[in-house]
């Protein structure tokens, strides 16, 4: 369904793309990615660099403009019960979808013992010592890189 809106929109109401550039874009947005990677890219696709920064500049800052004005008006809307029940409604909601995403991220990550390996060690530090994911992130980078390198 994304991929149809976005050849709507991208291809024959602005021609911003073809039909053969759009199969990039749809997988950005489609196979477990951030639809915001799919913004970045067409940014550099119409305008390169420039394009890019533009296209990631505007996908993100409203929300973090959102953010910091609704930051301090939450502790406000907290001590009134119809706000605060609302606001108790979307943390379950954004947890549902965070829980569904990362289910989807995960079947599309994890294919084989060492995924599965990679993803539950990652996991269990995570929870056990609390790093950084940063450096989880890199560990699993490495392994990753020392095991396509010991396959070959």
């Amino acid at each position: 369904m994304l991929l149809a809106f976005l050849r709507n929109d991208l291809v024959v109401n602005l021609g911003w793309l073809t039909d053969q550039q759009l199969p990039d874009a749809g997988d950005r947005a489609v196979y477990a990615r951030p639809v915001f990677t799919t913004a970045t890219f067409v940014g550099y696709l119409v305008a390169g660099l420039p394009g890019a920064i533009v296209a990631t500049v505007g996908i993100f800052l409203p929300a973090f403009c959102f953010v910091a004005v609704l930051n301090r008006m939450v502790p406000a809307m907290r001590r009134s019960p119809w706000s605060a029940a609302l606001l108790d409604g979307v943390n379950v909601a954004a947890l549902g979808l965070m829980a569904g995403v990362t289910w989807q991220l995960g079947r599309a990550a994890i294919f084989d013992w060492l995924t599965a390996l990679l993803a539950i060690g990652a996991a269990l530090v995570l929870f056990r010592f609390k790093i950084n994911s940063a450096w989880l992130v890199l560990a699993g980078g490495v392994i990753g890189l020392a095991a396509g390198m010991w396959l070959w």
